[in-house]
C-alpha cells in the first residue's frame, strides 16, 4: 500500500507558527515520523505540500497512491477546485486536522471538501496523520 500525505496552504510554516495550535515540530519533521510509522507497518508513504491550490489538484489527479491523506488547510473551507479534484478521482481521502477546528473561529466550522472524503480526523495533532494512515490500513 502506498499512502499521499498531502499538505495545503502554509502548512510549510508548522513549528514556526501558532505554536499553541500546531505544535512546534516542523512539517519535516512530522512527516519523517509518519514515514517511520509507515515503514514500520509495511506502508509505502510520499509527501507534498503546496500552497498553490492548483497544484494540490493535479496531485490529487495524478497520484498512484492507494489512498490520501490530506490536509488541506485553510483551503478546506472554501476550495471547490480541490473538491472537485477530490470527487473526479476514485482514490479514497482522508481529511485531517491537526487542531480541533470546531473549538476555533466560526469560519473554520465549515469543511467544502468533507462530502467528498472517506472520513474526517481531526484534533489530534500530528498524531492526526497516523490516525489516518491506520483507517487505511485496518
Amino acid at each position: 500500500m502506498k499512502l499521499l500525505f498531502l499538505n495545503g496552504v502554509n502548512l510549510n510554516r508548522t513549528g514556526m507558527r501558532e505554536r499553541g495550535v500546531y505544535g512546534t515540530q516542523t512539517l519535516e519533521e512530522i512527516n519523517g515520523e509518519i514515514e517511520r510509522y509507515c515503514k514500520a507497518r509495511g506502508c509505502e508513504s510520499e509527501f507534498f505540500q503546496s500552497n498553490a491550490e492548483g497544484e494540490i489538484c493535479t496531485k490529487i489527479q495524478m497520484t498512484d497512491a492507494d489512498g490520501i491523506v490530506l490536509n488541506a488547510g485553510a483551503y478546506t473551507h472554501y476550495s471547490y477546485a480541490i473538491r472537485d479534484a477530490i470527487a473526479s478521482v476514485d482514490t479514497p481521502v482522508v481529511e485531517v486536522h491537526m487542531s480541533n477546528v470546531h473549538a476555533r473561529e466560526a469560519f473554520r466550522h465549515t469543511s467544502v471538501i468533507s462530502e467528498v472524503c472517506r472520513g474526517t480526523i481531526l484534533g489530534f495533532g500530528k498524531n492526526s496523520y497516523i490516525l489516518a494512515a491506520e483507517s487505511f490500513l485496518l
